[in-house]
């Protein structure tokens, strides 16, 4: 199959619409919304583990829960914090009196702000906002965001209650619960531990695909160590049921203990692997060709490149280590792109014969370098859109992975849009 068919594959079978019935009184629902919700029912009342995406999935939510059970949800916590997670709370809002979340463990940079306008277009691309549902398929790891597909908007309700301490022990309406801090995806996360029932509710530290180690639309280093040991506590209660934030519910001590702890093997072999070819003095291309997933990670469903690579996680550690400089002398102070490209080109001499080599290279089913030969003629002051725009949506069927996809497709329209017809 082609990345393109394998992806559809992923996207038909991993989060189908299902209310799933997790012990006597825990529910989740996955495929109403781009991430899952988990409803606790109360003496009284029910605990809401995540909103969904959007106001109108979280009022389908709403009107879904109260049916199955009679009870107002008066109580949410939030995994973390993105908005995925949060967006559909705002449907919650006349009957929640406690909302809580987790602080971030290490503080955002300041003038964070002053990135938006890029950051945000980073991220439209990434999730492929601006595509259509044909040319999306998934976001990875659930199916697309209710803004993104006129199914409502963000409404987010903000925490009345601020998590801080590394694990609280709570009651709420009748419900013994633990909040632990773990530190993954994001710095805000969160799990929560429901010890009479034996269930543990993740959030986005392990979902069933290669995770997001690095975002391609932009962000601080994920601490990889430390997700690691997240996983590792998650592993030490040794719950009955495991449920994530995305795809689905795990069941069986014995299933969950041989999933999280392969989840959590290769993503350390991929850590330690990167870490020492930089310590023999790799550049950060040689550390990706380098780098393999061991063997008999590779075919587990659990941990295919849906989602995220490990190409961008080689990357995201080696950056996230020791930063932009890979040690060689040459690359301390690069003459601009603009001026090595037409140094190039200039021995080069027939600019013809490089777009024809691009055209033979796509023939042949190379995209990348073509791709790249596309940018060397681009910084050499030729235009090569077309030829780009090409190039970008072939290698888009290529890639399993939804945000790999949604990137390559987004910048070739971009390239259409600014190219005169």
């Amino acid at each position: 199959m082609t990345g393109e068919e394998r992806l559809k594959h992923h996207a038909e079978t991993a989060f189908p619409y299902r209310v799933i019935q997790a012990g006597d009184r825990v529910r989740c629902i996955t495929g109403l919304g781009h991430s899952n919700a988990i409803a606790i029912e109360g003496e009284t009342s029910l605990i809401l583990i995540d909103c969904l995406d959007s106001d109108e999935r979280g009022k389908r939510l709403k009107t879904l829960l109260e049916d199955l059970t009679h009870k107002q949800v008066k109580t949410i916590i939030y995994t973390h914090g993105h908005p995925d997670h949060r967006g559909g709370s705002g449907a919650f809002r006349a009957t929640a009196e406690e909302i809580i979340m987790s602080s971030p463990r290490k503080p955002p940079l300041k003038y964070y702000d002053r990135l938006s306008d890029i950051l945000n277009k980073r991220t439209a691309r990434q999730f492929g906002y601006g595509l259509t549902d044909e040319e999306c398929i998934t976001q990875g790891i659930g199916i697309r965001e209710g803004h993104a597909v006129g199914d409502g908007v963000y409404d987010f309700l903000p925490p009345t209650t601020l998590f801080s301490a590394d694990e609280e022990e709570r009651v709420i309406d009748g419900v013994r619960l633990k909040l632990v801090s773990a530190i993954g995806e994001t710095d805000d996360q969160l799990f929560v531990w429901l010890p009479d029932d034996r269930i543990l509710c993740c959030g986005d530290n392990y979902y069933a695909c290669w995770p997001n180690l690095y975002a391609i639309r932009g962000s601080q280093y994920r601490d990889i160590a430390a997700w690691l040991d997240s996983l590792s506590a998650i592993m030490s209660y040794h719950p009955d049921i495991l449920l994530p934030g995305h795809t689905q519910p795990i069941f069986g001590r014995e299933e969950i203990q041989t999933v999280l702890g392969n989840f959590r093997d290769a993503i350390q072999s991929v850590l330690f692997q990167t870490l020492d070819c930089m310590n023999r003095g790799m550049d950060m291309l040689e550390a990706v060709s380098s780098v393999k997933l061991p063997e008999k990670y590779r075919d587990l469903p659990y941990l295919q490149e849906f989602y995220g690579t490990v190409s961008w996680t080689v990357k995201g550690i080696y950056a996230g280590y020791v930063g932009w400089f890979d040690g060689n002398p040459v690359h301390l102070d690069p003459v601009p792109e603009t001026e090595y490209s037409r140094e190039i080109l200039g021995l080069i001499g027939d600019i013809s014969a490089v777009k024809a080599r691009i055209r033979e290279l796509y023939r042949a089913g190379n995209f990348q370098l073509g791709l790249e030969l596309c940018e060397l003629l681009e910084k050499g002051g030729h235009d090569v859109r077309k030829l780009k725009k090409e190039g970008l949506v072939s290698i888009a069927e290529t890639v399993t992975s939804a945000n790999a996809r949604h990137y390559y497709l987004a910048c070739a329209k971009e390239i259409e849009l600014n190219t005169p017809q």
